[in-house]
């Protein structure tokens, strides 16, 4: 059982903390009396992952035994989480490659012949073969591929199904393949709270037309944490979406939890607080700090996504959605939790190279405000850490660089849309649906390996509650250009930033550093 997470108060003693800064690093020395958050240690994986997963699939909860739902003639659908978690991408064999192979074992068992696997990527862009055998492993990769496993397109006007609307209106689309087979296994791995559940199916299969219901402003703006559910309007969306999908389609949840050990032992300093680093720790920090200070920015994205995390699995749970997810939470939680007295004026973050849309790519600056305003400020429950009016100071280059494989719609959102407003509301209502049903962004989603033409508006929603709440955003280490088009003022050191901070809150403010990764949950009371 690894350590819990910690809430350090900085002192003369301390040693500066480490900021992840794009695709490099950097130490930083906090005013003292700052409070640094740590995630807590790794908890110790089950040892035989895949007697868990025979024992789930044998032993379900509110559920038959998968073994008892195959049949000869049957048309079984397995479908799985796309490469966007877990962050960084998980060592070989993935947990989700475990789960498919004794998934596929036993429906040959039962004599199951017409077998699909589809990458339930909604909106997001189709992987490429190399990612999907990653995911699968060889075996599964050899013997479906291309045919019988792919990617879902939610732009297929003959592959999707209008399956209906919830009491609330919102419309539910979703796979035909999935809607015609007599039973659909979802297999999911949850990394953080938002994941898994009803969302799973409701999102990674459907359309534009049964995902905009709940990643628009006014949901997302009601939402005060995504990462705890009980208090998202997005997760209340997806549970009514849900519903209706478990009242149409016959569906066997698998959810796998995995720790948080995040870096190969190349890496891994990162793991740990500073204060524990050996002086090999030490040493390595400073030969990949040297390395990528010197390296270009496309050699040193190409070190750090080729970093494969270790994670061990904490959890495996088959059967019916609802308390399935249930059990997956509480893992989740267990690895994330950690507990902060109050709210500060002031929240640090150093953001690092990956976020769950720039897998093998570039974070181009609209992803930075997702990462940073999206993901990081919002890991939390009850309340965020900074305070109502506070400001967020964020590390990153926050280059003018974008992929134009993967994001050619960021491009023209941050240079037409940017320069017309950065308000969620007026995006959402001058723009979306131009971008949305662009013919073009609509070919590059279907055919290349494009997000979808309305994924960087989702990207810039899902930092409003974010630019409501704060009284200010600063970037340091931004390109200046950049950063004041996405309407946030720029400092070229941390301790400029405190002093931009300190005309929205005061002087001697109170500081919280968040240090990731690892991933945490802050359990602000």
């Amino acid at each position: 059982m690894g350590r819990p997470g910690a809430v350090i108060e900085v002192d003369r003693n301390t040693p500066p903390t480490m900021f992840h800064f794009g695709e490099g690093m950097r130490l930083e020395r906090l005013p003292l009396g700052s409070r640094i958050l740590y995630p807590p240690d790794p908890i110790e994986p089950i040892v035989h992952a895949e007697r868990a997963i025979r024992r789930a699939l044998a032993k379900p909860l509110d559920d038959d035994p998968l073994k008892s739902l195959l049949r000869a003639g049957m048309k079984l659908t397995i479908a799985f989480d796309d490469i966007s978690l877990p962050l960084p991408p998980m060592a070989a064999p993935d947990v989700r490659q475990l789960v498919m192979e004794e998934v596929v074992e036993l429906a040959a068992e039962a004599g199951v012949e017409d077998i699909q696997l589809i990458a339930a990527n909604s909106l997001h862009r189709r992987m490429t073969a190399d990612e999907i055998r990653h995911i699968v492993g060889d075996r599964i990769f050899t013997t479906f591929w291309p045919d019988r496993l792919y990617n879902h397109d939610g732009e297929d006007p003959e592959g999707n199904v209008l399956i209906g609307k919830t009491a609330n209106g919102e419309e539910v689309t979703l796979s035909r393949r999935a809607v015609e087979s007599d039973l659909v296994v979802y297999v999911n791995l949850t990394l953080v709270p938002m994941d898994g559940g009803h969302k799973s199916m409701a999102t990674g299969l459907g359309s534009y037309r049964s995902v905009r219901p709940h990643h628009n402003v006014k949901t997302l703006l009601g939402s005060r944490s995504y990462m705890n559910p009980p208090d998202s309007a997005l997760h209340h969306a997806c549970i009514r979406q849900g519903q209706l999908i478990e009242d149409t389609v016959r569906v066997f949840h698998i959810e796998t939890s995995v720790n948080n050990h995040s870096f190969p032992t190349v890496a891994n300093f990162m793991q740990k607080r500073e204060t524990d680093w050996t002086a090999t720790d030490q040493a390595s920090f400073l030969a990949l700090k040297q390395l990528t200070d010197v390296a270009p920015p496309g050699i040193k994205r190409s070190i750090f996504h080729s970093m494969r995390a270790p994670y061990g699995m904490t959890g495996v749970h088959a059967g019916q959605v609802d308390v399935v997810h249930e059990k997956t939470l509480e893992n989740v939680r267990r690895q994330m939790l950690v507990e902060v007295d109050g709210q500060t004026d002031i929240v640090t973050m150093g953001l690092p190279y990956l976020g769950p849309y720039n897998v093998n790519s570039i974070l181009n600056p609209v992803l930075v405000v997702c990462l940073g305003l999206g993901y990081l400020f919002n890991l939390y429950r009850n309340k965020p850490i900074v305070r109502e009016g506070g400001v967020v100071i964020m590390e990153h280059p926050c280059r003018y660089e974008f992929d134009s494989v993967q994001h050619p719609s960021y491009i023209d959102f941050f240079d037409e849309v940017l320069a017309d407003t950065t308000d969620p509301a007026l995006i959402e209502e001058r723009y979306e649906q131009r971008f949305a049903e662009d013919p073009w962004y609509r070919q590059l989603y279907r055919k290349s390996h494009a997000y979808h033409g309305v994924h960087p508006f989702y990207a810039w929603y899902w930092a409003a509650h974010a630019l409501q709440y704060a009284g200010d955003i600063v970037v340091v280490g931004g390109d200046r250009e950049t950063v004041h088009r996405l309407g946030f003022k720029c400092a070229s050191s941390l301790e400029d930033a405190f002093e931009i901070a300190e005309q929205t809150v005061g002087r001697y403010p109170s500081v919280t550093h968040i240090r990731t990764p690892p991933l945490m949950l802050a359990d602000v009371r």
